[in-house]
């Protein structure tokens, strides 16, 4: 990557990861799955009167709605209700990547080369380390949500990559408006009649996931991903919970364990290691032409 676009993708990180502390928020007055669809349905509109067509055929914008918006989100929500912590929930949700990789090379051929290899397995060794010690006290249940969020993640990100979008930004208005039906649906089914009276601090919170992390967010995403492969964006991300957990900590107190510290820093130097390409060798000088 460029230093801009390597920047870009550092900011990108920092709003995902205070992503989880605002979402924690939100879900202290709204069920998980209604906060989804106010989310996605905040999204859409009034943007979806301003823009285009998603210049993209409608089966690939289905496709991210019902893997990212649906599938992450809402189990993602559900995980962290059913009690897993924001800034823990920024870390395990970071195996979105090594998902991303194995359908991005299984379904669209990528290249995986042992670099990459090698800094994803460094990074996945912090994701580990916290797995398991959180898997000592923490609800089972929740951790799975969260892994499977991940995994809608990864198989959204390669859709992505294959539709491809030529405007990130009016893609996620789409992607958004359908998203918010089938989830306002399995709220009304699941949680049952919504209430919608909830305080200040739990509408703003849905005004940021809305506007800054959804539409700003997957927008930069998208924008990445059309410039450079999965495997190599992907890594990235691995970033969130770097700011996830250091944002939790100073906002809501979660502790900030010294497991978690270990955890992070073998994550950035995955990070960096899977995400920098190696320099090529200088070149043979010519040899000197002799005069006859």
């Amino acid at each position: 990557m460029t230093p801009r676009h390597l920047a870009l993708a550092i900011g990108l990180a920092a709003v995902w990861g205070f992503n989880f502390v605002v979402m924690q928020v939100g879900l202290r007055h709204f069920p998980p799955l209604l906060y989804a669809g106010l989310r996605f349905a905040m999204a859409a509109f009034p943007a979806l009167l301003l823009v285009g067509r998603p210049g993209v055929p409608w089966r690939w914008v289905a496709g991210v709605a019902a893997t990212i918006g649906v599938g992450q989100f809402g189990l993602l929500l559900m995980g962290m209700r059913a009690g897993m912590p924001a800034g823990l929930t920024s870390l395990v949700l970071q195996v979105q990547a090594l998902f991303t990789v194995l359908f991005a090379v299984t379904l669209l051929g990528e290249r995986l080369t042992a670099r990459r290899v090698a800094g994803l397995g460094l990074a996945f060794a912090g994701l580990a380390l916290v797995a398991v010690d959180f898997g000592l006290a923490g609800p089972a249940g929740a951790f799975a949500l969260c892994v499977a969020a991940a995994a809608a993640w990864g198989l959204g990100n390669v859709v992505q990559r294959r539709a491809a979008p030529p405007d990130s930004l009016r893609f996620m208005v789409w992607v958004s408006a359908l998203s918010a039906p089938p989830l306002l649906a399995l709220s009304l089914l699941v949680e049952g009649t919504p209430s919608l009276s909830a305080p200040a601090e739990g509408w703003l919170s849905l005004v940021y996931v809305a506007f800054v992390s959804t539409l700003g967010g997957f927008g930069v995403w998208g924008w990445l991903l059309r410039r450079y492969d999965a495997s190599t964006v992907a890594p990235y991300t691995l970033l969130v919970p770097v700011f996830g957990l250091s944002s939790a900590a100073l906002v809501t107190g979660e502790p900030l364990s010294w497991v978690k510290l270990v955890a992070g820093a073998l994550i950035v130097c995955g990070v960096l290691y899977a995400g920098t390409r190696r320099a090529p060798a200088p070149a043979e000088p010519a040899p000197a032409v002799r005069g006859a």
